[in-house]
């Protein structure tokens, strides 16, 4: 918190300009929607077990991250649409209630430029993690033909640690004896994830625990003026911008555009020296002589003349 200027802490609605953590929920969601539309369209066309089974192999398995080397060779993609994709319907909603959760204080506390840098190379990381458990531990290369990985998780699990590594003594559930450190919340759900790789998804619990590794990372070199993520928001800006008709051409500014190139004046001259003012400075020289006259009366004496030559 202490590396962040206060403007950033202007509270998001959900549909205002710029909520990332809104547009990534929604992303999320979306992609779990239409990927249920299409299971139900399998399971009306070929029946329940098959039905299952024919999107398994003709959808799923070409979203989901393949541990094996080879396979990946062959959808690259995976990549990226693995941690977009979920299965199950408490599989999305635990994950979207812990992004909601933790990524809700992190925007809070940052802005919005930061939050989806860090779930996308949360969300990497943990899949370089699992391909390379699969691949080098020995306990589980025999299930590497058969490993597929998929889900937000390891990104979820990004944002908890660099919300914590922003801002450890926030304190949740302020009715619960002044709140509790979100440090301690962040250890728990890391111990636990630690304690469950022998007994349930292995390597799905080791890309959470890579995740976790780059929100810290990624906190701790954003405190030494490095930001990872400022490449990800200039190629945003640079897609959101292409069919801008505002934007000045390449190579020039507004400022050759708007001024020193425009066909029209930026502003008309209009003369404060009005010929009433001048009749009454007139007047007054024919009454009491040019001496009589103030400094003020002889300029626009001065002014007038020079306008009328």
């Amino acid at each position: 918190m202490a590396y962040y200027p206060q403007q950033n802490r202007k509270r998001l609605t959900i549909g205002a300009d710029g909520n990332a953590l809104m547009m990534l929920i929604a992303v999320q969601l979306m992609v779990f929607v239409l990927l249920a539309f299409i299971k139900v369209v399998y399971f009306f066309t070929y029946g329940g077990e098959a039905g299952r089974g024919h999107y398994g192999q003709q959808i799923l398995h070409y979203v989901m991250l393949p541990a094996s080397l080879p396979q990946l060779a062959r959808q690259p993609w995976a990549l990226i649409t693995h941690f977009m994709v979920h299965d199950d319907v408490w599989h999305i909603l635990s994950n979207m209630l812990w992004l909601w959760a933790f990524g809700y204080i992190f925007q809070d506390l940052t802005g919005t430029k930061k939050l989806i840098p860090v779930f996308i190379y949360g969300a990497l990381a943990g899949a370089v993690a699992y391909i390379t458990a699969f691949n080098l531990i020995p306990g589980l290369r025999e299930s590497l033909p058969n490993a597929y990985a998929l889900g937000a998780s390891a990104g979820v699990m990004s944002i908890a640690i660099a919300t914590t590594a922003v801002a450890p003594d926030y304190r949740i559930f302020p009715m619960i004896n002044g709140g509790i450190p979100l440090w301690i919340l962040t250890v728990l759900y890391a111990i636990i994830d630690l304690a469950m790789i022998p007994y349930d998804n292995p390597g799905g619990h080791i890309a959470h625990l890579a995740g976790a590794g780059m929100g810290f990372l990624f906190i701790t070199q954003l405190q030494r003026g490095r930001d990872w993520g400022e490449w990800m928001n200039n190629v945003w800006d640079w897609i959101t911008n292409l069919f801008n008709p505002d934007r000045p051409a390449k190579g020039r500014s507004p400022k050759s555009d708007l001024y020193y190139k425009a066909t029209v004046a930026p502003y008309k001259k209009s003369s404060n020296v009005t010929q009433q003012r001048v009749d009454e400075i007139l007047e007054k020289i024919h009454q009491r002589g040019y001496a009589s006259l103030s400094e003020e009366e002889k300029e626009i004496l001065k002014r007038a003349s020079k306008e009328d030559s």
